[in-house]
């Protein structure tokens, strides 16, 4: 499946979550963002990035580029405002680490990869020192997810029972109803539409390697 596919598939999920629980602006971005990197990040695995299935020209890579350093300015203010003012704002610090993420995922190679890892080392420390396991949890899976073989573990009922896990402890951290259901929906849904192609989906890998598909 495209990766613009799935992109398009969280986003709608996002829209459908901002319209359905009460309205605010931070949370409608917060939706949408939560939204498009769950249905992304099951392709944070291998080399069969969406570099490899999109469309590569000007737009593309623009837009890329924007996700990764305007995710990465707005991060880092997130810091700089908790260190020098002592003030946390959670919702545009996981706005910011969602879009950082996405362009990203974007990318491909042992260099993009190796910046991942180090992303999520960044998130395992940070959930260590907050003592927030779901931060924590999220680190483990972005630092080891590049080196995963593509369609492997990521693409799995267990991964995807443990990122509603993350979800439901970034719910609590934000106090924002609906970002569980958001997460889980939004990477359900990547591994549904890859069931739907030929090459199918190991649900149950490594337990059971059978490959599940609708298409022969």
């Amino acid at each position: 499946m495209k990766g613009s596919t799935h992109l398009a598939i969280g986003g709608a999920i996002g829209v459908a979550a901002s319209l359905y629980y009460p309205f605010s602006m931070n949370g409608t971005l917060t939706y949408l963002s939560v939204a498009c990197l769950s249905a992304l990040s099951p392709d944070l695995d291998g080399p069969n990035l969406i570099n490899g299935k999109l469309r590569i020209n000007q737009l593309s890579k623009l837009l890329r580029e924007s996700a990764i350093w305007g995710g990465l300015l707005a991060a880092l203010s997130c810091g700089y405002l908790y260190v020098v003012r002592d003030k946390a704002y959670p919702e545009l610090a996981t706005v910011s680490v969602a879009v950082f993420l996405l362009g990203l995922v974007a990318k491909e190679g042992a260099i993009r990869n190796a910046v991942v890892s180090l992303i999520g080392c960044g998130l395992l420390y940070a959930g260590a020192s907050e003592r927030e396991s779901w931060l924590v949890g999220l680190g483990v899976y972005v630092a080891i997810a590049p080196w995963l073989a593509h369609r492997g573990m990521t693409h799995t009922v267990w991964v995807l029972a443990a990122w509603g896990a993350i979800g439901s402890g970034l719910e609590s951290r934000l106090d924002l109803e609906g970002i569980m259901a958001v997460a889980l929906a939004g990477y359900a849904s990547h591994l549904i539409a890859d069931t739907l192609t030929p090459s199918g989906v190991k649900w149950l890998y490594p337990i059971v390697k059978t490959t599940f598909k609708l298409r022969p």
